[in-house]
């Protein structure tokens, strides 16, 4: 086994276990964000705003924190976020303890850092990786972040046993875990990058050690037409899966669905997005990226359809959530495997960031939105609109690469 290849394989080895620790305090946030919301403001309808606060965290440390591993390696950008996300739910569980709405918010924009760690954390994986594993390796770190989505939501009542140790109110517990679990990964990644993978990745390329910027990453995907479909493709997968996810729970207890199931049906949404994540990397790299992303794509839509078809059968909307987990799964991992093929590794990290906060922000107008044309026109609307841009992303898709080819056989 050469060096690169196991330093690869342990660099891999420890994205996932730092994947799973951040993951405590991720899922900790989303089972008790809008909770918190409601407690502390007083008002039912600020009960999303600290999810969406976490989200837009996440966009605004993306940018920095790629920025930060161009110039200096994957080992300080994702220590720092995680150092970050850990000062930030230390703060929330102040807030909590004390009811500070305000300060609540602040911690939960902090906290944000970790869903952007978590993003980075899947394109570090393929720092090393050979075309041909490309695909295999960030899966299994994305396939990890499931982990922590369901380790996170049971540490709850252990949070609670915590939050007695230092005399501070229940709810507070779990982001007490959750800070451990940040910091835990923090020390995990400092100690264990060494080398870098990224900094080695771009000596075994000959390439510069000075700093890319943001622009050079931007302008690497905004001409590279693979990379572009492959943006647009993470994009808009991430979109409808956040618009349509975030309102389907809503539609289902407006039918009359019980807490109970509107749980089970979201863990089969989140199982479907994470579980299956290392056959869609598998598929990516012996079938292709773009065929696999084409799919997602058309599964996205069959979801849409499902949920459109079936808008008042609690058993068809649970089978649309699981679809629409499954579709945004496979576009998501082959669409950024295919982004990290189509850009040199100098300016990897920068393009890279440029996606991964792209990708916040849809999220975070998507379910804004969502709710708005729920409000005005109906669930099925909504699905409707959601079929409609996985339509157009993949005609996107096709076409570009027709584009593509035809500039190529010209040249």
């Amino acid at each position: 086994m050469s060096s690169l290849v196991a330093l690869q394989r342990r660099t891999v080895v420890l994205l996932c276990v730092a994947q799973v620790l951040c993951g405590l305090s991720m899922g900790g946030a989303l089972a008790l964000g809008a909770i918190l919301g409601e407690e502390l403001s007083g008002t039912d309808s600020l009960a999303g705003l600290p999810t969406t606060v976490v989200t837009l965290g996440a966009a605004a440390a993306g940018l920095p924190l790629a920025s930060l591993a161009a110039g200096r390696g994957r080992r300080p950008a994702l220590t720092t976020g995680l150092l970050i996300a850990g000062i930030g739910t230390l703060t929330v569980a102040v807030a909590v303890d004390h009811g500070w709405f305000v300060l609540m918010l602040i911690g939960m924009a902090g906290l944000g850092s970790g869903s952007a760690v978590s993003l980075q954390a899947r394109f570090a994986a393929t720092d090393l990786s050979s075309p041909g594993t490309r695909g295999r390796d960030l899966s299994l770190v994305v396939w990890t972040t499931m982990v922590g989505a369901v380790i996170g939501p049971a540490v709850v009542p252990f949070g609670a046993t915590v939050a007695g140790w230092f005399a501070m109110t229940e709810l507070s517990g779990p982001f007490l875990v959750g800070a451990a679990g940040c910091f835990g990964a923090a020390a995990v990644l400092f100690v264990g990058l060494r080398p870098d993978p990224l900094v080695v990745a771009i000596g075994e390329t000959g390439g510069p050690r000075a700093r890319v910027s943001l622009a050079e990453g931007f302008s690497a995907i905004v001409h590279t037409p693979p990379a572009r479909a492959a943006m647009a493709a993470v994009v808009s997968a991430h979109a409808v899966m956040v618009g349509v996810m975030a309102l389907t729970p809503v539609h289902m207890h407006h039918g009359g669905a019980s807490v109970t199931l509107i749980g089970l049906s979201i863990s089969a949404h989140i199982a479907g997005m994470y579980a299956l994540a290392p056959v869609m990397g598998l598929l990516s790299d012996r079938a292709g990226r773009v065929p696999v992303i084409l799919g997602g794509q058309a599964v996205l839509v069959v979801s849409c359809v499902v949920g459109f078809a079936f808008a008042e059968s609690q058993t068809g909307l649970v089978v649309a959530l699981v679809l629409l987990g499954i579709g945004w799964s496979a576009s998501t991992v082959a669409a950024s495997t295919l982004l990290t093929d189509s850009v040199d590794t100098a300016r990897r990290a920068p393009a890279q960031g440029v996606s991964d906060t792209s990708m916040s922000l849809a999220g975070a107008a998507a379910g804004a939105l969502a709710g708005i044309v729920v409000g005005a026109f109906g669930y099925p609307a909504l699905v409707l609109g959601a079929a409609v841009i996985a339509v157009v992303t993949a005609a996107y898709v096709v076409l570009d690469g027709v584009r593509d080819r035809r500039r190529t056989v010209m040249a």
